[in-house]
């Protein structure tokens, strides 16, 4: 039987067994995703580009990240499941995000809450965690912020954003978090913000030192189309496998080889 992971037991792995971690959308996707062992399942904000087709993450809503995150948890028995608190779900005020991440838990049936920034947002993550919401912390390229940054940048190079980096991750990990996303950041960077903190670091282009890895579904997949991230490996080309499947199933139709007899009744 397969042993649920939680909060405390992806905290738990800090400093030793690396932590797997990959984006969830879909039941289909999650079983598969539980299947393999991944420990986390993100129901990420990146739906909006994955799955809706928007340019950045910012158009998703809780609604819709509501309707897939309950997908995803229908669709795994031992994999974590987190959603990631889509943009101006929790900025507005502690009781909004409250609200919000209640409604994953409640509605969605997740396993905690993914939250974007750093020293500013600790004191919503602590009101989150004190009122029994595990909050998985998000610093460096933080997407729901592209319109400050102009951009997908790597951040971290000077010296003084990697100090503020590294103080970012110390006020999340005071409170509360169980674990922290590192995206896009210099590798020594990513390093040192791991060996600062007490809980597990996930890295998104953050180089090899961190506890553990992230990488979008689609892009591992090949599914992505179009440019895909340096950061992220793509494993397979479903893509490719998926249009030639397509493309055979328009040519047998349309030369009458399907439906044969072996699929009528």
């Amino acid at each position: 039987m397969k042993i649920k992971w939680t909060a405390e037991r992806i905290k738990g792995l800090k400093g030793g067994e690396k932590i797997t971690c990959l984006t969830a959308y879909d039941f289909t996707t999650a079983r598969y995703l539980d299947a393999a062992g991944i420990h986390m399942a993100l129901v990420g904000d990146s739906l909006a580009s994955a799955m809706l087709g928007h340019p950045t993450t910012l158009p998703v809503t809780m609604d819709q990240m509501i309707h897939h995150t309950a997908a995803v948890a229908r669709g795994t028995t031992s994999a974590m499941v987190v959603a990631d608190m889509p943009f101006m779900s929790y900025q507005v005020s502690t009781e909004q995000a409250l609200g919000n991440a209640g409604r994953f838990l409640k509605e969605a049936g997740a396993d905690g809450v993914k939250i974007e920034g750093g020293s500013f947002r600790a004191g919503t993550v602590a009101s989150l965690v004190a009122n029994g919401i595990p909050v998985l912390g998000h610093i460096g390229l933080t997407p729901q912020s592209i319109r400050q940054f102009g951009g997908y940048k790597v951040q971290g190079k000077k010296s003084s954003e990697a100090d503020q980096l590294i103080a970012d991750a110390l006020a999340l990990e005071a409170a509360g978090v169980f674990g922290i996303v590192v995206e896009c950041v210099p590798v020594a960077l990513g390093e040192a913000i791991t060996k600062a903190v007490r809980v597990p670091t996930i890295g998104i282009g953050a180089g090899p030192h961190c506890d553990g890895q992230i990488l979008v579904s689609h892009d591992l997949l090949g599914l992505s189309g179009g440019t895909v991230p340096r950061f992220a490996k793509q494993y397979t080309d479903l893509g490719d496998r998926m249009l030639k499947a397509f493309k055979e199933y328009k040519q047998d139709v349309e030369t009458g080889a399907f439906p044969s007899d072996d699929y009528c009744y």
